[in-house]
């Protein structure tokens, strides 16, 4: 399964590391996901996801069910 925020899309992205002497090699920096089981009352189910902090701390503001029809939006199949 690839490293993606199953809600926003959202991946690892590339950059430098860049140590004292200013050599530069590249890295990744990747997302930081949480497995996470959501309980949708609208639906009387339970959802297990791959999200990010981020993406939870805007579920916890909005709420799930909020998310997902933003999500469902886009295309994104929950």
């Amino acid at each position: 399964m690839a490293r993606k925020d199953q809600l926003t899309g959202k991946g690892p992205m590339s950059g430098n590391h860049v140590s004292h002497a200013h050599n530069k090699v590249k890295r990744r920096f990747e997302v930081n996901l949480q497995k996470k089981r959501f309980y949708i009352p609208e639906e009387d189910r339970w959802v297990t996801l791959r999200v990010s902090a981020k993406t939870l701390k805007t579920i916890n503001k909005k709420g799930i069910k909020a998310v997902l029809d933003e999500a469902r939006e886009r295309g994104v199949k929950v």
